[in-house]
């Protein structure tokens, strides 16, 4: 759902930052500029693991490096004339693997394409035919299994789901009814997380409940539960992930006011909801992650990574980034290591889009103008 303006203005010093405080004090995570080779807002990241990272955002664009983000490589995905496709979501499965999620001006221009060479080429998996959808995100549960989420059509989730990375059916029939006018926020792709071999949860606003949809069977069969999180036409769930099968935090706010950011986690798989303390944040949540990435994109983490997010110092640290109208000049970032008891700002980051972790040490924000800052714990 679209409902805000693209123009965000990026506040960054161009060197690097590494907020160690005093001893005994709490240790700011590092923060490191990169070039990512576009001067594309950059919408979406989606580290594979600490080397290899792909971002995607306007103008058809799309940044990948293999590097660890020393160097970035950036093209464009070229539509039909006349066609300015912009890139929502992007998920990475490999340095020669990904897939991209488009939006546009019109019904078509909602898609999925993937590479299988690194950028170089790139086709088209699935473009929509149903009128008034909106897609918003999408997610896997493995490089061929994965599910993009829509705004509601007519009391219907036209959701669609792969098993075989290559074709999109609908799985309009398996999801749960929607409520008046429900919607998901395009923000960041991160309205949808994928867990284990089959769970997935979106986060859902819009109406008059915001709302958290969860499989436990990679999609056959949804539950709908209630958030406590503000929801309207501008308001709602914005942002979710998991660590766990168990454990969430979610994200959200209303896109209309400067002073409403709100988190909420939940130890029962998504069922029941208790707001944390606020974020020291401007604007709604427009995107939040765990530091650990055994979340989103679990299953490309290798084996010595995912003893690296076993650790429990960085287990419930979370990263959040905001916006704030009119101008999304002054959305900010912050985390906390405690999944909301605790909060505290990240200095000079502002007007940030995306975040996500391939580790603790290894995490990455992605905004306007291409700027990309690498963050590390």
């Amino acid at each position: 759902m679209l409902k805000y303006s693209l123009t965000f203005f990026l506040v960054i010093a161009s060197t690097t930052f590494a907020f160690a405080q005093d001893s005994g004090k709490i240790h700011q995570p590092t923060l490191t500029p990169q070039t990512s080779g576009t001067k594309q807002l950059l919408i979406a990241v989606s580290p594979v693991n600490d080397q290899v990272v792909w971002a995607a955002g306007t103008e058809g664009t799309f940044a990948v490096t293999t590097d660890g983000g020393d160097t970035w490589k950036a093209g464009v995905v070229y539509g039909a004339p006349g066609e300015a496709l912009q890139f929502r979501d992007v998920q990475g499965v490999s340095d020669k693997i990904a897939y991209l999620m488009s939006i546009g001006n019109f019904t078509r221009n909602f898609r999925i394409y993937k590479t299988i060479d690194g950028g170089a080429t790139w086709k088209i998996e699935f473009q929509n035919e149903t009128v008034n959808a909106f897609y918003d995100c999408f997610a896997f549960w493995t490089p061929d299994r994965g599910v993009a989420h829509s705004d509601s059509v007519n009391g219907v989730f036209p959701d669609i789901r792969t098993t075989d990375g290559i074709t999109w059916p609908s799985i309009a029939a398996n999801m749960p009814p929607a409520l008046s006018g429900e919607a998901s926020f395009a923000a960041s792709g991160t309205c949808i997380t994928t867990e284990g071999k089959n769970n997935a949860w979106i986060a859902t606003g819009g109406s008059t409940i915001a709302r958290i949809l969860a499989t436990k069977d990679g999609g056959n069969t949804w539950n709908a539960y209630d958030t406590p999180l503000y929801s309207s036409p501008s308001a709602g769930g914005i942002s979710v992930d998991f660590r766990d099968a168990k454990h969430g935090i979610l994200g959200g706010g209303d896109l209309s006011s400067n002073t409403s950011a709100q988190v909420a986690t939940s130890g029962d798989g998504g069922q029941t909801w208790n707001l944390t303390n606020t974020p020291p944040v401007d604007g709604a949540i427009f995107c939040l992650a765990y530091a650990g990435g055994n979340g989103r994109n679990g299953y490309a983490i290798d084996a010595e990574q995912s003893d690296q997010n076993e650790d429990q110092q960085y287990q419930r640290t979370v990263v959040v980034t905001s916006e704030a109208e009119p101008t999304y000049s002054s959305g900010t970032g912050a985390w906390t290591p405690d999944e909301g008891t605790t909060w505290y700002q990240l200095p000079n980051v502002s007007g940030y889009w995306a975040v996500a972790f391939a580790s603790p040490h290894a995490g990455w924000f992605v905004g306007n103008n291409g700027q990309i800052l690498k963050i590390s714990f």
